[in-house]
């Protein structure tokens, strides 16, 4: 029978919750802290700001099948992200929080994914403390409300693993269960690409050489579990390969082999790196799963879920390792059985203390606060780098029909805060960068170009900007310090600035202009 806790009120009435109900409760309560904290800051540059407004641009333009940053496709990534981002948009307005509820419902489905599993092979308490640990993690608080597809790929990726690993240890393969990692490994492609069903295949066939027997793969419903996979995995995959015949060359080889083996993209770091991001991610629980190593928890767990564990840790750690460049999100795969051994390794040296409950509290509150100091912290320091001053300002000087001029770097975050209804023209030496650029914001465009040659009048070059500056309707937006001759300065904020063409400075508006939907204080929707 589970163990129940019980409250007393002054009415003499009594609360009873068992130790599952607490468990529930817990979940809970650590998902609405995410939400919480997700709705403390504003769009981070550069990838909260482009992968938000490319769902945002899905939204308003209706395709649905090609994801695009500024008019101009953007084949990066597969599109679940941007599809999820649009239909929360649509039910609860343009905002951030309605941007971060995609990866936060993602975070918040992996610790629910890892509650259950450990419920399964060890106990309720066990359960608890592994999804508290995750769930106080900066892993957790701060990596499940960032807008960027690794949550997601890492979420499925899981799940995939979980549930082919628990259909595996079964007398006779579990076939629904297998079905169901089929079709997290199908999720986890639309996330993130290839690697939402190659981390998964390779973790599982390390862990049968060793755990074995590895015959029993055989056993898997392959026949089913593949058709489910295409079924869901593949239709986008053909659909844009059908609409631009550049796509598999551009996505497979270029944005998937060619960034995990070259060495000329950003972000090269050591080999060492995922060692410190561990750390760093999964702050001090992850000391109690290291000291797993050298304990195989014979008494509390099966060698088989050990085992599982590790693999599934190193495996894609070593994956990761591999290539010079290296982001922290990549590694949120492995927080799931990591978080597991760290509440076994609690288990054999602090729960038998007499304070070990008040000392589990007092890490989840530490770890809490740094996740909110974070939170709060991060928009002071990338003020000068975002645009949502100017965004508000110009959501409001601006018609529909106006066009946004942009020099001197990228505004990912503008065009989301203002509320575009048609694409900025980005202004620069396009034939010497595409010669030229490395891996930043010019060759995103400027490949997306590449796809769709209408779309890409939104490239301009330098030159045209002296032949708008006298017509009214066109509105400039450049990094300070900057001075276009025939320009006049409108606004100016904390590292962007605003020029208006053809009328002097803040000249008043016709009476009949509404500004743009991102525009708030004059009403608008």
């Amino acid at each position: 029978m589970q163990g129940e806790t019980r409250y007393g009120f002054m009415n003499n009435t009594t609360l009873t919750f068992t130790e599952r109900q607490k468990s529930w409760l817990t979940l809970a309560a650590l998902w609405l802290l995410l939400m919480a904290l997700a709705g403390l800051r504003p769009l981070s540059v550069p990838d909260e700001g482009r992968y938000g407004e490319i769902g945002r641009w899905m939204l308003i333009s209706g395709d649905w099948l090609t994801p695009r940053l500024d008019g101009l496709p953007f084949f990066h990534k597969p599109p679940l992200l941007y599809w999820l981002e649009a239909i929360s948009l649509t039910t609860f307005g343009v905002n951030e929080l309605a941007l971060r509820l995609v990866p936060a419902l993602h975070a918040g489905l992996m610790l629910i994914a890892l509650y259950l599993g450990v419920r399964t092979v060890s106990t309720e308490v066990m359960a608890r403390r592994a999804a508290i640990m995750l769930g106080t993690s900066l892993s957790f608080l701060v990596g499940g409300q960032y807008v960027n597809h690794d949550m997601l790929v890492a979420t499925w990726i899981s799940i995939a693993i979980g549930c082919f690993a628990f259909s595996l240890m079964m007398p006779v393969p579990h076939a629904g269960l297998a079905r169901l990692g089929f079709l997290a490994c199908a999720l986890g492609c639309l996330s993130k690409g290839l690697i939402g069903i190659a981390l998964p295949g390779m973790v599982i066939l390390v862990w049968l050489t060793w755990n074995g027997p590895f015959k029993k793969i055989l056993s898997l419903p392959w026949l089913s579990g593949l058709a489910l996979f295409f079924a869901v995995a593949l239709p986008w995959f053909v659909m844009a390969q059908r609409t631009y015949p550049a796509f598999f060359n551009y996505m497979f080889v270029g944005q998937q082999f060619s960034r995990y083996t070259a060495a000329s993209y950003n972000n090269l770091q050591p080999w060492w790196f995922y060692l410190m991001v561990l750390i760093l991610l999964l702050f001090p629980w992850v000391f109690f799963a290291f000291a797993q190593i050298r304990n195989r928890c014979e008494m509390t767990l099966n060698r088989a879920w050990w085992r599982l564990c590790w693999v599934w840790i190193l495996v894609i750690l070593v994956f990761f390792s591999i290539p010079h460049s290296k982001l922290v999100g990549y590694i949120l795969p492995v927080m799931p059985p990591l978080a597991f051994l760290a509440a076994l390794g609690w288990q054999h040296s602090m729960a038998h203390r007499p304070w070990a409950g008040r000392w589990l509290a007092g890490i989840c509150l530490v770890n809490i606060t740094m996740a909110l100091v974070i939170v709060l912290k991060v928009g002071g320091v990338t003020q000068s780098s975002r645009t949502e001053d100017i965004a508000a300002v110009l959501a409001c000087a601006a018609a529909p029909t106006d066009t946004i001029y942009v020099t001197g770097a990228y505004p990912y975050d503008l065009p989301f805060y203002a509320q575009f209804s048609k694409p900025m023209v980005i202004l620069d030496n396009w034939p010497w960068l595409r010669q030229q650029a490395g891996d930043g914001w010019q060759r995103e465009l400027f490949e997306g170009a590449n796809f769709d040659a209408v779309a890409a009048q939104v490239l301009q070059p330098l030159d045209i900007l002296a032949q708008v500056a006298q017509t009214p309707g066109h509105w400039l937006v450049a990094r300070n310090k900057t001075t276009p001759p025939g320009w006049a300065l409108y606004h100016q904020g904390a590292g962007w600035s605003i020029y208006r063409a053809g009328l002097p400075a803040k000249s008043p508006e016709p009476a009949q202009h509404k500004g743009l939907r991102g525009c708030t204080h004059q009403g608008n929707s």
